[in-house]
């Protein structure tokens, strides 16, 4: 079976062993990537990691940045090229790089399959909401990340099938629990991802500063609000505890996670969106971190029993549940390992590919 996946996602390494993975599983898979991908977060340039198996294919984009309009330059000689079974559109059906590629896979009656993540009822202005109900009319499945999103589709009258699965998982060999760190060094707190004002991390510095104990909080990633957050930690008298990170290439990652003591994800629900799932939680549990995560969104779903979820915005419930778990060795050691055993039951790279492999084969198939 010939597989056709367009994925601007797939740029970052340690997401191509999902596609390891569904090209071992007997996919003749080519994946279609742009040559980097810019956006609030800053600019990530193609990774080159893992390779093996399948085709890996690099084509231009137009409106780089833009989720909305962005597509690929030259798709349709290449999918002419190649002669897909089955198209698979890692991207939200409302948007211009998914409705392009379904047009040319509807000519052809090529199957489709397209992904979301869009976990709030939205209506969009024309022309997206024309290419959403496009995507509607002509996929033959969906996938959707989580469960609210989903529920969403539904809400939205897609009356297709849909799978949940989500995007990526992580690889539990490579994120990994390592050796306990030194004991005397402070308690370490971690945050990785975009410094962005979603991401709520104004409150997690204002939790931290209230908590008397030796600690350190550490926030990798790059974002427009690291003036202000640096700002606030002056303001707050933390700045000398607060240490900014630069993003570091993605298979560095779990060092970073080792080397922390508790991971926080503070994220805040906007007029526009909410978490949608939350992907560095399921690379800290599976390294063995135990994990906060705010009630924003998809973040109670994946963190499940396995951490501790406090009210979205609430400082005072963000602090005492830091200083629970620093203060109590034993629930560290609980949690740590409930949140590696939920990866290993829900979030391996493995599972997320068979279940998607199954999905291909099913709509092949009946297709055929």
């Amino acid at each position: 079976m010939r597989v056709v996946m367009l994925c601007k996602a797939c740029v970052v390494g340690i997401y191509q062993r999902k596609l390891e993975e569904i090209a071992a599983r007997g996919i003749e898979l080519t994946v279609v990537v742009p040559p980097a991908w810019e956006d609030r977060r800053g600019r990530i340039e193609l990774e080159r990691t893992h390779l093996s198996g399948y085709s890996l294919q690099v084509l231009p984009i137009r409106f780089q940045g833009n989720y909305h309009l962005y597509h690929f330059v030259g798709l349709g000689k290449l999918l002419d090229s190649v002669g897909p079974d089955l198209l698979h559109v890692d991207e939200e059906p409302y948007n211009f790089a998914t409705w392009l590629p379904m047009r040319w896979a509807n000519r052809k009656r090529v199957p489709t399959v397209f992904f979301t993540w869009q976990n709030i009822l939205r209506r969009y202005p024309l022309p997206f909401s024309w290419f959403e109900r496009y995507a509607y009319e002509h996929a033959a499945a969906a996938i959707a990340g989580t469960e609210q999103a989903a529920d969403i589709l539904r809400e939205k009258g897609y009356g297709g099938r849909v799978e949940v699965i989500p995007q990526f998982g992580v690889d539990p060999e490579r994120f990994s629990p390592g050796e306990k760190g030194d004991a005397s060094r402070p308690f370490t707190i971690g945050y990785a991802g975009g410094l962005l004002p979603e991401k709520g991390l104004d409150l997690l510095l204002r939790a931290v500063a209230g908590i008397d104990l030796d600690w350190k909080l550490e926030l990798l990633g790059a974002g427009e609000e690291r003036q202000r957050l640096e700002a606030l930690a002056r303001e707050l008298e933390i700045e000398e505890r607060v240490v900014f990170m630069p993003r570091v290439p993605s298979e560095q990652m779990p060092d970073f996670y080792r080397g922390l003591d508790l991971f926080v994800l503070p994220s805040l629900t906007t007029k526009s969106w909410k978490e949608q799932f939350g992907r560095v939680l399921v690379e800290a549990m599976s390294c063995g971190i135990p994990v906060i995560g705010s009630s924003s969104g998809a973040i109670p779903e994946v963190i499940g029993d396995a951490g501790i979820v406090f009210p979205e915005g609430d400082v005072e419930a963000l602090r005492q549940a830091v200083r629970r778990i620093a203060g109590d060795a034993a629930l560290r050691k609980e949690l740590s390992e409930r949140g590696r055993k939920r990866v290993l039951e829900r979030f391996t790279h493995s599972m997320v590919a068979e279940a998607t492999v199954e999905l291909y084969k099913s709509i092949v198939e009946g297709a055929r």
